[in-house]
């Protein structure tokens, strides 16, 4: 701190100093240099008057004469004077002064007429140049060619300058005394402060305080230092007793949290217990939620086997009445050919009918029992998803024969996946039953749609429907258990929990869904699928 201070005062005293001396100095030499050229024309003028004479009378003698009273003027070094020959139109040296200790100068006769343009003197190095026309009457005469030298200029510049140094090494000097005698001033209190705080930093003593300062500056920092001392004194007086405090606390605080944790540990106990319970209901409101499904599924497949049946049992009926008829007929040997063709004709139509029924009911019951084992079997195996989805269209068909919606299927009929049928079919069939059950109001004509595209070994299914929507403080939920818009009306909130399970768990995907009131509903599943074997891919 000392040495920055010390040259703090010495570098702002040196840099003003020498930005004050280097203006002075500069604005003299500038009005010496300017007295200088004023005199230097001066004497050029009154030259070229005087010479107008000597060259109208062509007396070289008295012009010589009257330059050498030059001698007085030390700054003047060379003075020549041309006269123009209006003859030759040239110019002839007239007449010069040259200075002892200079000895003579080159003729100019080829730059005089350029000098004597010049409105200054033309300055180089150490001296001055300057040319005058002499003319009488408008008519040219000659030129004076004038040669001043600037060293004395320079020489008083150098005194000046040296002066100046002098000047500024003694202010430097007595800067130096002044700031040495300053900072013993200043930075004695300060060391003394310093000496108290690192006492207090070792020491943790603060009982310490400052004394007064002569500087008022100094002696509000030493008061300042006095009372954070006596706050710290006050502030570990009052630590202590708090710690005191704190101790006894501690000691009733410790039994306390003692019978709160074990109070806790029960309560977190049956906490666990509960949740296991939870847990093991909503597994089985799950499963049970599934056989409602496959149940109802079920009722809906009896339904539809039980048209073909009892048509097929109706034509065996009516084919055994005729054969009744026929035999009768022949046995008392009243048979007519006619007859016979009319038996044969109805029995041919009877047995068609028989035939095609019992086919219609085998194909019901072998896609129901593809569904059931789809449903009931979660192994991955290679199947055609637009069969899987026809299959599935099939065992809903009693729901969707009661309503007037139009289920679009965009799914390649050839597309073969490597993935579990049987969370599919579960997915398919709580989407679609959702929709039937939430998204239309009754006797509305609605429009549900399935496409199914295969990517970069990734099964991609987009459902939509254009039904009333979801709101948005269900739709924030709907994936949650037991979140429904129909409560008490067939709906168990099941539905939606069971597909966001079957999508994440059972096939390793990922499930959005966009909705909003009056736009219908749109829900993406994206999950990955294996490879084909190699007789999948030939076929």
């Amino acid at each position: 701190m000392k040495s920055a201070l010390i040259w703090l005062v010495m570098l702002i005293c040196s840099l003003t100093l020498t930005i004050a001396l280097f203006f002075s100095n500069y604005l003299d030499f500038q009005r010496q240099e300017q007295q200088l050229q004023q005199q230097v024309l001066a004497l050029a003028d009154i030259i070229a008057i005087n010479t107008q004479s000597t060259l109208l009378t062509n007396n070289r003698h008295r012009e010589e004469t009257r330059l050498k009273a030059l001698t007085a003027i030390p700054t003047i070094k060379n003075v020549h004077i041309y006269q123009f020959d209006q003859t030759n139109q040239q110019l002839k040296f007239f007449a010069s002064y040259n200075r002892s200790d200079i000895g003579p100068w080159p003729p100019q006769t080829e730059r005089i007429q350029s000098l004597s343009e010049q409105p200054l003197p033309l300055s180089s190095a150490d001296q001055l140049e300057l040319g005058r026309q002499v003319e009488v009457d408008g008519q040219l005469l000659g030129y004076v060619y004038l040669r001043a030298g600037s060293d004395q200029l320079q020489q008083s510049q150098r005194n000046q300058n040296l002066i100046t140094i002098v000047i500024a090494l003694l202010a430097l000097g007595l800067a130096l005394l002044l700031a040495l005698k300053l900072q013993r001033r200043f930075t004695l209190p300060l060391h003394v402060l310093l000496e108290l705080v690192n006492k207090v930093a070792k020491e943790r003593d603060y009982c310490v305080r400052a004394p007064t300062a002569n500087l008022d500056e100094l002696n509000q920092l030493s008061r300042a230092f006095n009372t954070m001392m006596d706050r710290i004194e006050g502030q570990l007086r009052k630590r202590e007793q708090a710690e005191l405090e704190i101790k006894q606390l501690n000691q009733s605080l410790e039994q306390k949290i003692a019978e709160r944790t074990n109070a806790l540990r029960e309560s977190n106990q049956e906490l666990l217990n509960t949740l296991a319970t939870l847990h093991q209901y909503q597994n089985q409101i799950v499963e049970t939620e599934k056989m409602a499904s496959l149940g109802q599924m079920v009722a809906g497949i009896a339904h539809e086997v039980n048209t073909p049946i009892g048509l097929g049992v109706t034509a065996s009926t009516l084919l055994q009445d005729k054969v009744q008829e026929i035999e009768q007929a022949f046995q008392q040997k009243t048979l007519t050919s006619s007859q016979l063709a009319r038996f044969l004709n109805d029995s041919k139509e009877n047995l068609g009918i028989i035939y095609r029924n019992l086919e219609r009911a085998a194909g019901l019951i072998s896609s129901f029992k593809q569904v059931a084992v789809d449903q009931s079997n979660e192994n991955q195996r290679q199947f055609n998803m637009a069969q899987l989805i026809n299959e599935v269209m099939l065992s809903l068909r009693p729901n969707l024969k009661k309503t007037a919606h139009q289920l679009r299927i965009e799914c390649p009929p050839d597309l073969i996946v490597n993935s579990k049928p049987g969370p599919i079919n579960q997915i398919l069939i709580n989407l679609i039953m959702n929709s039937l059950l939430h998204a239309f109001d009754e006797g509305q004509a609605g429009e549900i749609t399935i496409r199914v595209t295969l990517q970069q070994h990734r099964c991609f299914i987009h459902y939509a429907d254009n039904g009333r929507g979801v709101p948005e403080h269900i739709r924030k939920r709907i994936f949650d258990p037991f979140v429904t818009t129909k409560r008490g009306e067939g709906g168990s909130g099941l539905g939606m929990h069971l597909v966001y399970n079957l999508v994440t768990q059972a096939l390793n995907g990922k499930i959005k869904l966009e909705s909003a009131l009056g736009a219908g509903i749109q829900i993406d599943i994206d999950f990955p699928v294996g490879n084909l074997s190699p007789s999948k891919l030939n076929s």
